[in-house]
């Protein structure tokens, strides 16, 4: 059993983040079921909910993952904030809402940015095989 006292502090400053982006996609998914049975377009509701409960528990779990010292939270978290940053452009270039791209930008940024520090390197490659 991997031991979360052996990783460093990047490790677990980065596995909040993925924490709160995870709670994050978790609560869109309420507002998008309570806006779905509320009326609007059902199935643009529900299917877009349907893909932030995946992608919410995906990060809540990479977040766990991440902060118990299980290295493979790292795979599922580097890999959501590369997919995060194109759609960040696309908000905040694309649609033109700054105020919302660019803070979600500058979080995928920092978890990227504590995930391959130095620090986290050196504990990712020192853990064994069957983390």
């Amino acid at each position: 059993m991997p031991d979360p006292a052996k990783q460093p502090a990047t490790v677990r400053y980065a596995a909040i983040l993925v924490g709160i982006e995870g709670i994050a996609a978790l609560i869109m998914v309420v507002v998008l079921a309570v806006r779905g049975f509320a009326g609007g377009d059902a199935k643009v509701a529900f299917g877009t909910a349907g893909w932030f409960a995946i992608i919410g528990a995906a990060l809540v779990a990479a977040a766990w993952a991440l902060w118990s010292g299980r290295r493979w939270g790292r795979g599922i978290a580097v890999f959501a904030q590369l997919l995060l940053l194109p759609v960040t452009w696309y908000i905040a270039v694309g649609s033109h809402q700054w105020r919302y791209g660019v803070p979600i930008a500058i979080v995928a940024v920092a978890v990227l940015v504590l995930m391959f520090s130095p620090s986290a390197l050196q504990w990712l490659s020192a853990q064994d095989p069957e983390d």
